[in-house]
């Protein structure tokens, strides 16, 4: 395991999850559900990406496409959500209103939160995505460590936004917005390549 691998790996996914640009959304969740479940909400999300790192490729195989190729996909969603960071605008429309569930903050901590806020499409994009550069217990260790700090900031979100302002937190959003750019073209450069082995 290169521990090199590993920090880019966990600098890619922080950059996905956005957990510090997120704190207002998750403020949001918690007033509507009157309270949110930090350990509930960060197992969901990790058992989500867990998943669709082992059984992806099965998945993906079975469905006749290479990891190669899913990656050049998936540099270009890293590439439109970084758009979304550094210029302020939305692009991915989901659905986080989840009609017809209770009224249950254990059910809010499962569905907006960990999905799809924390662990949505993008995120397993990512991991998907992140097989071909990286071992998988390397992108093991980048997503608990990134649970780690996922769940530091639901425990601590009142602080972290007191402490970094409105304008931190957009200041913070752009400038990992940027370094998610650089990231996508690399894994696109890095990829397509593969794609067309005899030009």
């Amino acid at each position: 395991m290169d521990l090199s691998h590993v920090l880019k790996a966990f600098l890619v996914l922080f950059a996905v999850i956005d957990i510090i640009g997120g704190i207002p959304v998750i403020l949001q969740v918690r007033e509507k559900a009157g309270k949110i479940y930090p350990a509930r909400a960060t197992f969901v999300s990790a058992a989500i990406m867990i998943v669709f790192l082992y059984l992806g490729e099965t998945i993906l195989s079975f469905l006749g496409i290479d990891v190669n190729s899913f990656a050049v996909a998936g540099s270009f969603v890293l590439f439109f959500i970084a758009l979304e960071m550094t210029l302020g605008i939305r692009l991915f429309k989901e659905d986080t209103s989840a009609p017809g569930l209770s009224e249950d903050p254990k059910v809010y901590s499962i569905v907006p939160l960990a999905f799809p806020v924390i662990a949505g499409s993008g995120t397993i994009t990512t991991v998907l995505s992140l097989r071909a550069e990286f071992t998988r217990p390397e992108i093991l260790v980048a997503i608990i460590l990134n649970m780690v700090v996922v769940v530091t900031v639901l425990l601590l979100t009142n602080r972290i936004e007191r402490m970094l302002g409105r304008v931190g937190l957009i200041v913070l959003r752009k400038a990992f917005g940027v370094i998610l750019l650089a990231i996508s073209v690399k894994l696109f450069t890095g990829n397509i390549t593969y794609l067309f082995p005899h030009s």
